[in-house]
């Protein structure tokens, strides 16, 4: 499967000028909710990460996704995996696990995203999960940013990585594009300004 032709096809690998949900900034942008629009495809993706995680053998009860990004992975994943599906959702700033939503102890949760940059939302939403007895077994996403190694991928963890490298890291593709500080990026310093596409801020 040729998940960057997919993203392109889509027109979900845009070209500009960007500022990412970490703060920094970067010449590319996955915006993947052009690509699940598509339930067909949706579903085709989910499948082939399902296929994935389940050649590994992890014993997996729920998914859980953060809101909003990971939402429709999440919910698509879950179902290719026949397991069920929660998800966290910001409270004044805070991942948290909200409407009616219940985690039996020891209940083995995989984190699910759209995208993992850093795993910064994952791991939020995971601390939530664990507060409530839950156990992380693994994270998964559609697309890798490249700054964490996932399984079948000689890409090495980059310091900014987030996900702990005791439990597997599933994702279909690397995209690995070069991301700047707004200090030191070039794009800022030929005087364009970024704009910011994801589902934080606009």
């Amino acid at each position: 499967m040729n998940v960057k032709q997919i993203y392109m096809d889509a027109d979900a690998l845009l070209e500009g000028h960007f500022k990412l949900s970490s703060g920094n900034h970067s010449q590319f942008y996955l915006q993947s909710a052009k690509v699940l629009e598509d339930p067909r495809t949706a579903q085709l993706l989910a499948r082939a990460l399902a296929d994935e995680i389940k050649a590994s053998g992890l014993e997996i009860d729920t998914v859980c996704a953060p809101a909003i990004g990971g939402l429709i992975a999440g919910f698509a994943l879950a179902q290719a995996l026949d397991v069920r599906y929660i998800f966290a959702e910001r409270v004044d700033g805070v991942m948290s696990i909200r409407r009616g939503f219940e985690i039996s102890k020891g209940e083995k949760v995989l984190m699910c995203e759209d995208i993992i940059t850093t795993g910064g939302s994952a791991m939020e939403a995971a601390a939530a999960i664990k507060e409530l007895g839950g156990k992380i077994v693994g994270v998964a996403a559609l697309a890798n940013r490249g700054f964490c190694k996932r399984q079948n991928s000689d890409i090495t963890t980059k310091p900014n990585c987030k996900l702990p490298q005791n439990i597997p890291f599933f994702a279909l593709e690397d995209f690995t594009f070069e991301m700047y500080s707004p200090e030191e990026c070039p794009l800022c310093k030929d005087g364009s300004q970024a704009i910011k596409p994801g589902s934080r801020g606009n």
